[in-house]
């Protein structure tokens, strides 16, 4: 299991953070497999670490201006 020691802001001190998925490409919640998931060791607190990706276009509403309100 990979480590890395991070704030913590539910504990509130830096500590040991654990990969949600620490195996390479199989995170389930992205398209390329790497997981940004980590949690706390020591209180299980959450917490997203790197860039979160934006939505993808096909994600985006569509607004259509012909309508009539």
């Amino acid at each position: 299991m990979t480590e890395i020691i991070r704030y913590c802001p539910h504990c509130g001190w830096e500590r040991p953070h654990a990969q949600h998925h620490p195996a390479p490409g199989c995170c389930p919640d992205t398209t390329d497999g790497c997981c940004s998931e980590w949690f706390c060791l020591v209180c299980g607190g959450a917490a997203i670490l790197g860039g979160v990706p934006a939505p993808s276009e096909r994600h985006l509403p569509v607004i259509r201006s012909d309508r009539v309100a």
